[in-house]
């Protein structure tokens, strides 16, 4: 139902936003590719999550193995309760999942589509204008 109403409300939009000089079919084109709202909300607040550095480094540490909790507050130099904090928004995000062994929980990426965004975000910031900040130390001049 928010889709329908996402797509007619951009279909309103096609009629009745004009910019000078755009391409009428281009933009038709342009606009029928275009998901719902809430699929764009849900990728924004993905983004998001990974733009905290303190939950990036949670993601990162989780790239090549599973970590519980203690592990991770280690590894990050963060407390427990604040990874735990971070951790219980990554999963509600679908970016973490859990394994129980006895008392301990064990974290590790969704899946295969998280692994490769982290990589290939990664493989980005190697490549151009950051990675002159990336080889500094996150120091830009």
């Amino acid at each position: 139902m928010a889709t329908e109403r996402g797509r007619s409300r951009r279909a309103d939009l096609a009629e009745t936003c004009e910019v000078k000089g755009a391409d009428l079919g281009r933009v038709r084109q342009g606009r029928e590719v275009l998901l719902g709202d809430d699929t764009y909300s849900l990728l924004a607040e993905t983004f998001r999550s990974l733009a905290d550095p303190s939950r990036a480094k949670i993601v990162h540490s989780l790239l090549r193995q599973e970590l519980c909790t203690c592990d991770l507050a280690a590894i990050t130099c963060l407390s427990e309760p604040a990874v735990s904090q971070h951790l219980r928004l990554l999963r509600a995000l679908h970016l973490v999942k859990t394994r129980r062994e006895g008392k301990k929980v064990f974290y590790s990426l969704a899946d295969a589509h998280v692994r490769f965004l982290l990589s290939v975000s990664l493989r980005h910031l190697r490549h151009g204008p950051a990675s002159e900040a990336v080889a500094a130390g996150g120091q830009s001049a």
